[in-house]
């Protein structure tokens, strides 16, 4: 049987990781028909740029590889050569970020433009500043697949510090939650640092002074309107994927009458229960997707239009213009008069 093709909603990404993992299998010999198969991608299809993929899509050609290839190194492989670069703004974004501290936030805070595969995080130690991989994927993998994507995150990872910091920047360790696999050997040769296993979670430590360096490309003015684009992005991925996805396109269509969860619900065809639960597993809520529309479009407002603060405030639901201000407060950090 073969994968259900993704929604239109869900191709939001340039093919750039389909691209490099094709290259990669091509080198071993595999052709990149047999790479795709399933994937409902042609092989021009991934050398187009204006060719959109989803993460479904990618995740398909990624359990492929597990089943056609026979060199444990190929994640790392792809990983090594996933500069920064192929990331279009979110790359050049993180390259031209102040400090590496900045690097490290804005890494996180716009993984969702880099076609993510797993959750990352990161925290600040006494002595070192740590990623973090939480067992938080998209899908439900099998063990060889989940392996895969780590091992391929870890290789990423591995160069963008390289590309932002120098080549000489190199990991102190790396842990991972899963057993030893039998190709543990080539793990460090990979990653260039001590690797453990059985860990508690998966988590990859460099220096703390790293965290205060300046980047070699780092530019203020460059990376603040880089930050602007790539908040726009972010923006209209919420609107694009998944339930959450759904949700944002029916209030937004419908601007001065926002439908309940309840009604939202029964236009998708599911329960109250069921549209809850779909959200909360993208990481959201209605109330949470109920406010940013609602902050998206009083933005606009203020911005594009002449409109009143009492008119505004109708526009985007509030009976009481008191109430929209305290809101629009919270959203922004400023009151409605401020902003415009």
């Amino acid at each position: 049987m073969s994968a259900r093709l993704p929604l239109l909603n869900e191709r939001i990404y340039a093919p750039y990781k389909i691209e490099m993992l094709v290259e990669v299998l091509g080198e071993q010999g595999i052709p990149a028909e047999e790479c795709l198969r399933g994937s409902g991608l042609g092989v021009d299809e991934i050398h187009n740029p204006d060719r959109l993929t989803s993460v479904r899509q990618y995740l398909g050609v990624c359990r492929n590889a597990v089943n056609l290839s026979r060199d444990p190194a190929t994640p790392f492989k792809v990983g090594l050569r996933m500069h920064l670069s192929a990331y279009g703004m979110y790359g050049y974004a993180l390259m031209c970020s102040e400090t590496m501290r900045d690097f490290f936030n804005l890494g996180v805070k716009y993984h969702k433009l880099a076609t993510p595969t797993l959750t990352i995080q990161w925290r600040e130690d006494a002595d070192a500043a740590v990623w973090v991989f939480p067992d938080a994927f998209i899908t439900g993998p099998s063990r060889e697949l989940k392996e895969f994507l780590i091992e391929q995150q870890f290789g990423q990872h591995v160069t963008h510090l390289r590309d932002v910091a120098g080549r000489e920047t190199v990991a102190t360790r790396a842990c991972f939650s899963f057993p030893a696999p039998a190709h543990a050997a080539i793990y460090e040769q990979y990653l260039g640092c001590p690797c453990y296993f059985d860990q508690q979670e998966c988590e990859l430590y460099y220096p703390a002074s790293l965290l205060d360096q300046r980047p070699q490309l780092a530019h203020r003015l460059t990376s603040t309107l880089l930050q602007e684009t790539c908040d726009r992005l972010i923006g209209q991925t919420k609107t694009s994927t998944g339930t959450a996805g759904e949700i944002y396109q029916l209030l937004m269509r419908t601007p001065g009458q926002f439908p309940t969860m309840e009604e939202a619900a029964s236009v998708l065809s599911m329960t109250p229960r069921t549209l809850r639960r779909h959200l909360e597993a993208e990481g959201t809520t209605f109330a949470q997707i109920s406010d940013d529309v609602r902050c998206s479009l009083a933005t606009e407002y203020l911005r594009m239009t002449k409109l009143s603060t009492d008119d505004i405030a109708n526009l985007v639901g509030f009976g009481e213009t008191s109430n929209f201000r305290r809101a629009f407060k919270r959203w922004t950090g400023k009151v409605p008069s401020d902003y415009r």
